[in-house]
């Protein structure tokens, strides 16, 4: 059982012949509708709070708080693009921030060190999640979501419950707290990220061999792709960009605890779902689950200024998503029904009654 099906609904330039412009449009809204969105509600968040929302204070604290959330989506999109899921990004930060927290408070490792060792468990954790996927023949949301548990429960295990606190190197909180042009230098990490996802998955033959398996993995291996080593090879890069975001939430935390890192885990989802409705709807991509992540982090910010109440998250989360998801379905649809729409009949010659 595949989790995620990767076809593409951009339209072509046989769709688009001979549409009319007020069709061309609702052609086009599954793909940048999300967009649009995005720059209405800054432009209406704007004009309701001029004090406080078009402010660079602002921007740096939205870029401080998601940027966390924006590598954990880039992380859960890449085994999506294989047709797969990955529930560790979520359950897996909670181990890798104490880890980096406590590897240099409790056994005096060199930050560098620490950070090091972090994203080398980070990738074992996704080698393992691609053996069970692809070896043990475990469904992709089984074995994550049974991986992801027992990272937890080292988590707990290891911190006892109680927080893990010391004193850290400055050269370890310049990792999250440094400013660089007046923003936080996370915004950059995410930036450089997508930048170099972005040319992977779209200009090298990697992602190319990556979308063809999510799109129909038989298909991709009697076409001579190694279905087992890319699948295994997407877990891996799943596994270390969650170990990294682990790394920047101890820096930017300073303590660690098990109680921190499974909130993560439902944006991270919803932002890369949503990347799969706008840009290329019906594919994972880059730019989309930027632009899932930007939406979502601008309508939380825009709500709370105006006084949401504390459950104001989770509920944009969840319909932000459905509605997203409604649209990407609809447009599936209707794009199936002009497929399938059979030739006009062939008038009879003449002569033949």
């Amino acid at each position: 059982m595949q989790s995620i099906e990767s076809t593409a609904l951009e339209p072509t330039r046989g769709e688009l012949a001979g549409l009319s412009l007020p069709q061309k449009l609702i052609r086009f809204l599954p793909v940048y509708g999300l967009v649009v969105l995005t720059l209405l509600l800054i432009v209406l968040f704007s004009l309701l709070l001029p004090q406080t929302f078009p402010t660079v204070l602002n921007v740096r604290s939205i870029i401080s708080d998601k940027a966390i959330i924006a590598i954990l989506s880039l992380a859960a999109m890449i085994p999506m693009a294989s047709g797969r899921i990955d529930l560790t990004v979520g359950y897996g930060i909670v181990l890798w921030h104490i880890l980096a927290i406590s590897l240099q408070t409790m056994f005096g490792v060199p930050w560098p060190i620490a950070v090091l060792i972090v994203l080398l468990l980070g990738a074992l954790t996704g080698f393992l999640n691609g053996l069970l996927v692809e070896v043990a023949r475990i469904d992709s949301f089984i074995a994550t979501l049974g991986t992801g548990t027992i990272l937890y429960a080292l988590a707990l295990w290891h911190t006892g419950g109680r927080q893990v606190v010391g004193v850290l190197p400055e050269g370890f909180y310049s990792l999250n707290g440094t400013m660089l042009l007046g923003l936080p230098i996370t915004g950059f990490y995410v930036l450089v990220l997508a930048l170099a996802l972005w040319l992977v998955l779209e200009y090298l033959p990697i992602g190319r061999y990556v979308y063809a398996i999510g799109a129909n993995p038989k298909a991709a291996a009697l076409n001579g792709i190694p279905v087992r080593r890319f699948v295994i090879g997407a877990f891996v890069s799943s596994g270390t960009l969650a170990a990294l975001a682990g790394v920047l939430l101890a820096s930017k935390l300073r303590i660690g605890q098990a109680s921190v890192g499974l909130e993560y885990l439902l944006p991270a989802l919803v932002g890369a779902f949503l990347g799969s409705t706008t840009i290329k709807p019906g594919r994972v991509n880059v730019w989309g689950t930027m632009i899932g992540v930007i939406i979502l982090a601008v309508g939380i910010s825009g709500i709370q200024q105006i006084g949401g109440s504390f459950f104001v998250e989770p509920l944009f989360n969840g319909v932000t998503l459905l509605v997203a998801i409604g649209i990407a379905g609809y447009a599936q649809r209707r794009r199936g029904t002009v497929t399938r729409k059979p030739p006009a009949a062939a008038p009879e010659p003449a002569g033949t009654k």
